[in-house]
C-alpha cells in the first residue's frame, strides 16, 4: 500500500498544502516546530480518523479559521482510493472514501493500515495500563471491525453498570434486575475481547521478540506478558462475587478493561523502574515494529510506517540497525521526520536507499 499524494487546508499550522510522494522513503525535515509532525499527523487521519497526539478534533483548526480538511490518494494492487476528512467547527467529523460518506468511522478502521513511532509512546511503559490496553485494542481494531464493535458495546454497558453502583449507593437500593442484564451484557461482549486479546499475544510476542533482539544484538533478558483477571477465572463469576466490594468502591473492579500488558527486563524486573533509557526506547520500538509485521501478516500487504522524531532518541549504533531493519524489503513505504536534513541523507546512503526529503518551514513545504 502507498500513499501517493496528502494535501492539507487549515490544518494545525498549515494553510495549505499539497505533497506528492514518488518514492518508499519520505522525509520531512525542518526546525523544531515547523510543522514536520503535523504531516504525519494528517497521515494518522486518512488512516485511522483521528490525531495520534490529541483527542479533540476542533483543535487541529488552523487557528483563526473554522475548518479543516485532510485528503490522501493511496494505490494498492493498481487501485487507487481517495480519502478525505473534514470538520467545520461546532459540527460532526465528515470521512468519505472515494466520495462516499462513511455512517461510521469505524467502518473505515483496518482499510489503511498504520504503525507510527513517536518520543509519546514512552507513555506505554510509564503510564497506567489504560495506555498499554489502547496499544493493544489499536492493533487487533485494525485487523477485526468486529473487536472494535464489542469493545465499544463493553464499554457502554461498563458505563451503565457503574451508573447503577453509584445509584445503589446514594440509597436507592440495587435493581438487581438490571444488575443481572447488565453482567450478561458484560460478559457477552468481554469475553470474546479476552479471547481475542490472548490469541493476538501469542502471535505478537514471538515477533516482539525477534526485532528487540535484532535492535539491541544482545542476550538481555526482555518478556512481554498478557495479564488479565479472566485467565483463570470465570468472568460471570467474577462479576457475581465482586458485586458486594464493587458497590462499596462505586465501580466495576473485574473485568477486561482491568487487562493490562507486563513488561520486564532482567528477570522480571519490571521495565519501568529497572530498564536504562536506552532498553526502554529499544523495548517500545520492538512493541511498534512488531504490531507492524502482524498487521502486515494479518492484511496480506504492507502498512504505512511513520517514525517521528526518532533519530534524536537514539544512539548511532541503533539508529543503523533500525533503519536497516525497515529499509528491507519486510517494510513498505516509510514516513520520517528530522531536524537535520545532512543526516537523513547520510544515513541512507550509507545503506543505499533513496530518500525523498521535504523541507518544512513554518507550515510551507518545499
Amino acid at each position: 500500500m502507498w500513499l501517493r499524494k496528502l494535501s492539507v487546508l487549515n490544518f494545525k499550522n498549515y494553510t495549505e498544502a499539497t505533497l506528492n510522494f514518488a518514492l518508499e522513503v519520505i522525509a520531512f525535515t525542518g526546525d523544531n516546530g515547523a510543522g514536520k509532525t503535523n504531516l504525519l499527523d494528517a497521515i494518522h487521519y486518512l488512516s485511522l480518523c483521528k490525531s495520534y497526539f490529541n483527542p479533540v478534533d476542533s483543535q487541529q483548526i488552523k487557528q483563526g479559521e473554522d475548518w479543516f480538511m485532510v485528503q490522501g490518494e493511496f494505490d494498492r494492487d493498481g487501485q487507487t482510493d481517495l480519502v478525505a476528512c473534514s470538520l467545520k467547527r461546532n459540527q460532526k467529523k465528515q470521512f468519505k472514501r472515494n466520495k462516499k460518506e462513511y455512517s461510521r468511522l469505524a467502518d473505515h478502521i483496518g482499510h489503511f493500515p498504520l504503525v507510527m513511532i513517536s518520543p509519546n509512546d514512552s507513555t506505554i511503559v510509564t503510564d497506567g495500563s489504560e495506555e498499554r490496553r489502547r496499544f493493544i485494542d489499536n492493533v487487533i481494531s485494525q485487523t477485526d471491525l468486529h473487536y472494535l464493535d464489542r469493545l465499544i458495546a463493553y464499554n457502554r454497558c461498563l458505563v451503565q453498570r457503574n451508573s447503577l453502583l453509584k445509584q445503589s449507593a446514594r440509597g436507592g437500593g440495587l435493581d438487581k434486575g438490571l444488575m443481572e442484564v447488565l453482567d450478561t451484557q458484560l460478559v457477552e461482549t468481554g469475553v470474546p475481547i479476552f479471547e481475542k486479546r490472548q490469541s493476538f499475544m501469542e502471535a505478537f510476542i514471538p515477533e516482539f521478540n525477534r526485532h528487540y533482539l535484532f535492535l539491541t544484538e544482545t542476550a538481555e533478558q526482555v518478556s512481554l506478558a498478557y495479564e488479565s483477571q479472566l485467565t483463570n477465572e470465570n468472568f460471570a463469576e467474577l462479576l457475581r462475587t465482586h458485586l458486594d466490594r464493587d458497590r462499596a468502591l462505586e465501580r466495576t473492579t473485574v473485568g477486561i478493561h482491568k487487562d493490562d500488558l507486563q513488561f520486564s527486563i532482567h528477570h522480571d524486573m519490571p521495565l519501568k523502574k529497572f530498564g536504562s533509557q536506552g532498553q526502554q526506547k529499544s523495548f517500545l520500538i520492538a512493541l511498534k515494529l512488531a504490531q507492524y509485521s502482524f498487521l502486515h501478516q494479518q492484511k496480506g500487504f504492507k502498512p504505512l510506517l511513520l517514525l517521528d522524531d526518532i533519530f534524536d532518541k537514539l544512539d548511532e549504533n541503533r539508529t543503523r540497525k533500525l533503519m536497516q531493519m525497515v529499509s528491507a524489503d519486510d517494510f513498505g513505504q516509510i514516513f520520517l521526520t528530522d531536524t537535520d536534513a545532512v543526516r537523513i541523507n547520510r544515513i541512507f546512503e550509507e545503506i543505499n536507499r533513496r530518500v525523498q526529503v521535504f523541507s518544512i518551514n513554518r507550515g510551507t513545504v518545499s
